[in-house]
Formats: structure tokens, sequence, C-alpha cells
């Protein structure tokens, strides 16, 4: 943000989950972002791969979760987002990575299968420090776990093939 804004923004921190937020309070900023943003939107399928792991891993960082359930066979990653159009921008990217996933109601895109969470974990992964909330009234861990360590332990829980 320094290169493009030359204003301090202001901080708080919710001292209940740690989490830090920051606001610049500039109309034209605002307006630069936005316009940013659609750019991104509208090119990332013509960048570079590099540049599409770091939005695929960016966009399940924030709005992925591991939906792992061993009782009930249950291993998914799932991604989140009101708008649909870009549920298939993100499918189709998963798919330059060899990752098939669909997008299903209201909205979310879920990536399942053995081989499809391997290859998610070895191309495109969690960044490190990011966790699940352990303390929403949902949780059924019911203690903060990190995202890529659960989709380890997911993809190890698979059966070994009988011989």
């Amino acid at each position: 943000m320094k290169n493009i804004y030359d204003h301090k923004p202001k901080r708080w921190i919710n001292n209940e989950t740690g989490v830090s937020r920051i606001s610049y309070h500039n109309v034209a900023l605002g307006t630069y972002l936005q316009e940013k943003s659609k750019e991104l939107l509208n090119n990332i399928c013509s960048l570079s791969i590099g540049l599409k792991k770091e939005f695929l891993k960016a966009f399940f960082n924030d709005e992925g979760c591991i939906d792992f359930r061993p009782k009930r066979n249950l291993r998914q990653i799932r991604g989140y987002q009101k708008d649909k159009s870009i549920l298939f921008l993100i499918q189709k990217l998963l798919c330059d990575f060899g990752i098939e996933s669909r997008v299903v109601n209201p909205n979310e895109i879920v990536i399942s299968g053995k081989e499809n969470l391997q290859k998610f974990q070895k191309r495109i992964g969690f960044s490190p420090g990011v966790y699940i909330n352990g303390n929403r009234s949902n949780s059924i861990w019911k203690k903060s776990l990190e995202k890529k360590v659960l989709l380890n332990e997911a993809i190890k829980s698979f059966k070994l093939p009988s011989h």
C-alpha cells in the first residue's frame, strides 16, 4: 500500500479474536482498488501459473475450509463466495492445476477425492499459520487447527487400497 498511497491507515484489533483491521478512508483509493480488483479478475486466466497459484491460495486461505469428518467418510476443501462467476473462475483456475472441483448451491466450490486433495496440497496449498476458528459455534473440533495440518490429516485418513 505504501507504493500507491502515502497515508497511514487507521488500525483496530479485536481483542476477542485477535483479528486486526485496517481502514483507509479515501473515496479515490476505494475506486482505484475496485478498478484493480476488476482488472485482476478479467486478466487472471492469462497471467503466469505462479500468479494463478497465489490467487487460489489467497482465496482458499480466506474463504476456504477443510470439511474433514472421518466418521462420515467426508474429506473436502470448500470455498465460499457470493458471486458465482468468481466460483466458476476459481474452478477454471483449479483445472489449470489438474484439480477437479464442482460448484454447488448456494455459493460454494468443493474439491473432493484423495487425488484432488493431494494435488491441491502439492500444487497450491494453504499458507503456514492459517487456522480454522475453533471458537465458532458450529466448530466440530472445538479448537483452532492449522488448515494445512488438517488437510494433511484428511489425506492420510484415506484407506490404503487392498491387494
